[in-house]
């Protein structure tokens, strides 16, 4: 697994309230959201990393969610092309701020869409989910160019999940997270596996950050399956983020 130096995120708008969402969770609450978001960054501190912080773009609701608008190597970042309208703009700002860490850049080009949200790296493996935000041509533009660079690259159509991450986590070690449609996936047979029950479907989308495993709070079960793999946990109340479809993983972009 390798460590991560640095972390890109974003504050929250006041328009995200009006983002986009397929679930019926109610509407968030806004001054709960930047509790929520500062606990958040607070979290990723305690795990050694430098956190570049983008201030709120009211102009793009649901832009907090940077992991969307890139996915990032140690030595190049794709800049992607939103599967929504409403966001193809996020990758304007995003770019500009990866330039101050990379010099090699990619980019996903029309009709190609793609959101990072439906890429997962696993040691030199990628995994890269055809869902209603990335379409078939994105992720085999992605694919080529990874296959290129030397990685592996592996395309799963998702048949029940939002994005690729909302149900699978790698957590270093050979070690991976699954959920729903992934539990018996062929694609993840080779890993060692920490199963989370459907009941507990969200707290799959959690992230590994050098020392720590950082997942939702409430979720006891999966708590207690990570502490006992070994690792020491952070729980962060989701509430708001999970309204808007939102997760740990989609807040941030990690390198």
């Amino acid at each position: 697994m390798s460590f991560f130096k640095n972390v890109i995120v974003k504050t929250p708008g006041k328009s995200y309230l009006n983002g986009l969402t397929t679930s019926d969770l109610g509407k968030p609450v806004f001054e709960k959201l930047l509790v929520q978001h500062k606990s958040y960054i607070e979290a990723l501190e305690k795990c050694g990393v430098a956190v570049t912080h983008l201030p709120a773009s009211e102009e793009f609701p649901d832009s907090t969610f940077v992991e969307d608008a890139a996915v990032l190597t140690s030595e190049f970042a794709v800049i992607t092309n939103p599967g929504a309208d409403s966001r193809n703009g996020e990758i304007v700002e995003i770019e500009s701020t990866l330039k101050g860490f990379y010099d090699k850049f990619y980019y996903i080009t029309s009709p190609g869409t793609l959101d990072g949200g439906d890429i997962l790296q696993a040691e030199d493996q990628f995994y890269i989910g055809i869902s209603e935000r990335t379409n078939e041509q994105g992720a085999l533009q992605l694919k080529e160019l990874l296959e290129k660079e030397g990685f592996g690259a592996t395309i799963i159509p998702l048949k029940e999940f939002f994005h690729l991450k909302t149900g699978i986590a790698y957590l270093g070690d050979n070690r991976m997270v699954v959920a729903g449609e992934f539990v018996d996936h062929p694609a993840f047979e080779s890993y060692d596996k920490i199963v989370i029950g459907k009941e507990d479907e969200y707290s799959a989308n959690c992230i590994r950050v050098n020392d720590y495993v950082i997942l939702p709070a409430g979720f006891e079960a999966t708590k207690r399956k990570f502490n006992e793999a070994g690792y020491q946990t952070i729980e962060l109340d989701m509430s708001e983020v999970q309204k808007h479809d939102g997760g740990l993983s989609c807040l941030s972009l990690r390198f």
